[in-house]
């Protein structure tokens, strides 16, 4: 044995277990509360992840603001600037549709990607009440390929009409994995897929005759105040505006144009 160690009294050796047994038993209910708080927060968390409502007041604007962490809808006090939505524009449906769902979105976000199935079960959800708009809203810093796709998307439509180009993103989205995983070398394959012209569409794409048009409608974004994508501006026949920022679950989606074609 260590003789530096102490000796230790023959009374504390023969003192009962229970005199420790009271101090151990605090400690272990210390951690299970500390636990417990940690626990609570992650909870919560997730339960706004999923779609957690709260806020109050006003009624001109509702912003549903969303991230990757949470889903909160609540007023905005201030109108959204957006450009008239006119024939000009991609629609899927009317422009004389009570609703209009104006999306800006990037087509390498994979947020974008989950938020398109979302617009597709509330266009076939509301047929001809709503009508879905398409804006570009390529975010550079983030997804270098994604103002090229863009730009590839309104060759489609040059070449296909409005349905050319639904039917070009909905493919495209259907087939990146999202955040820049998507090869160049794939967009003439998905033009020729949905039944496009392969040697029209890649002279359009290597012209970059619409670049000016995809910078049209990301200074557009900007200016509605998007900052991250999908961004989405509900417009209701009267003119009051949602905002919906992120990829809001498609409960939450319904709730806003429910409120909108009131």
């Amino acid at each position: 044995m260590d003789s530096s160690l102490p000796d230790i009294p023959q009374q504390a050796e023969n003192k009962p277990k229970r005199d420790y047994i009271l101090p151990a038993s605090i400690l272990v209910a210390a951690l299970l509360i500390s636990f417990s708080l940690v626990y609570s927060a992650g909870k919560k968390a997730t339960v706004s992840e999923l779609g957690g409502r709260g806020g109050g007041g006003g009624e001109d604007t509702l912003a549903a603001d969303v991230g990757e962490a949470f889903n909160d809808i609540r007023p905005t006090p201030s109108p959204v600037n957006i450009k008239a939505v006119t024939e000009n524009d991609h629609i899927r449906g009317s422009l004389s549709a009570a609703v209009k769902v104006v999306e800006f979105s990037d087509l390498e976000c994979p947020f974008c990607k989950r938020f398109h199935s979302t617009m597709q079960q509330a266009v076939e959800t509301y047929g001809d009440k709503i009508a879905w708009v398409y804006r570009h809203f390529p975010l550079d810093s983030l997804h270098s390929k994604a103002r090229k796709e863009a730009e590839a998307a309104e060759c489609a439509n040059e070449l296909g009409g409005n349905n050319g180009f639904w039917k070009y993103v909905d493919e495209l989205l259907r087939v990146t994995p999202s955040n820049n995983g998507l090869e160049a070398t794939e967009l003439p394959n998905i033009a020729e897929r949905v039944g496009l012209n392969r040697t029209k569409f890649e002279t359009c794409l290597s012209s970059g005759k619409y670049a000016s048009r995809v910078e049209a409608d990301l200074t557009d974004a900007e200016n509605s105040g998007g900052r991250g994508t999908p961004y989405s501006v509900v417009i209701s026949k009267s003119g009051k505006k949602y905002i919906i920022n992120g990829a809001l679950p498609w409960e939450d989606v319904r709730v806003i144009i429910e409120e909108a074609l009131k």
